[in-house]
């Protein structure tokens, strides 16, 4: 436990619903900086897997949440979290008082509509809007950015939890968060985008991927992101951090919430972005975004031309 982790004693306990590669790194990181931390995932070997490191595993949702003073879901769908935390009652096992914190990536209108949910069925619950900037590997070393809103009353029950995880940043009312979620991660599908046309443009002319990455080294064109994506295209090893399906998910989202009039270059992204996932290359990371963009260089190895 770091030195700035709070005593065992002082700290939330938390329950974490489901346990996919996100779900999984967050309850990882939560157990080594002290906290009791509960976890249930839909098929049960997941979460079985993180009781080797300290995580209780519940094979039932109601169940995990019973004791928990912060419930984090991260679930792939809205659809999925409303199964869970109201069609299976989770939200009725949760103790007056505490926070649900919904992390997963959903939509703004499903996000309202769970605030709703939640004040009309259980008021004396929390609920915060708290979507992550970051992949697995951020989660694990607690260098996420959490992207918080909801109640003023709810920061000292779980900002501990999010201090683990890295850093928050309040936003407002619930819903705020999410809203900047979908803003941050248009803006990564640029980066991303970005960097797998210049690789596809320096292969064509002839310019190594190595000179190009000691050119824009230190200067203010290329972004960390588009450097680390450029070194994952240039060994074209794609294990994901961030997938490519689920970064379309997040442009759809956008899409649906802000209208393809604010974001018509995005949207032909999101469009390219699509035959990709249906050639089969949604599961690897959002670099696979070089795939399909002028495979053959025009100067073998990509030296410089004469």
């Amino acid at each position: 436990m770091s030195s700035k982790t709070k005593t065992p004693s002082l700290l939330p306990t938390v329950t974490v619903l489901g346990a996919g590669a996100m779900g999984a790194a967050m309850a990882e990181r939560l157990v080594e900086q002290g906290f009791r931390v509960g976890v249930w995932n839909r098929s049960f070997g997941p979460a079985a897997r993180l009781a080797e490191h300290g995580v209780l595993a519940y094979a039932r949702p109601d169940g995990a949440v019973a004791d928990a003073n912060a419930v984090l879901t991260m679930l792939p769908t809205a659809g999925a979290v409303s199964e869970v935390m109201l069609e299976r009652g989770a939200i009725d096992a949760l103790q007056p008082g505490a926070v649900w914190a919904q992390m997963g990536t959903i939509g703004v209108e499903a996000t309202e509509a769970l605030r709703f949910q939640v004040s009309e069925r259980r008021p004396n619950v929390l609920f915060v809007d708290a979507p992550v900037s970051g992949s697995r590997e951020p989660a694990r070393r607690g260098g996420l950015v959490v992207l918080a809103s909801g109640p003023a009353t709810a920061r000292s029950i779980v900002q501990p939890v999010f201090e683990a995880l890295g850093h928050p940043v309040w936003l407002g009312q619930a819903g705020a968060g999410r809203r900047m979620r979908l803003v941050l991660n248009t803006w990564l599908a640029f980066e991303v985008e970005a960097a797998a046309e210049v690789a596809a443009v320096a292969d064509r002319l002839g310019v190594s991927h190595a000179a190009l990455r000691e050119t824009v080294a230190g200067g203010a064109l290329a972004s960390g992101v588009a450097t680390a994506k450029l070194a994952k295209m240039d060994t074209a090893e794609f294990s994901s951090d961030f997938s490519l399906e689920w970064a379309l998910k997040d442009l759809d989202l956008a899409h649906a919430a802000a209208g393809v009039e604010s974001m018509p270059v995005a949207a032909a992204i999101a469009e390219r972005w699509r035959r990709l996932v249906a050639e089969g290359y949604g599961r690897l990371d959002i670099s696979a975004a070089r795939k399909d963009l002028a495979p053959e260089p025009t100067v073998a190895g990509g030296a410089e031309a004469a």
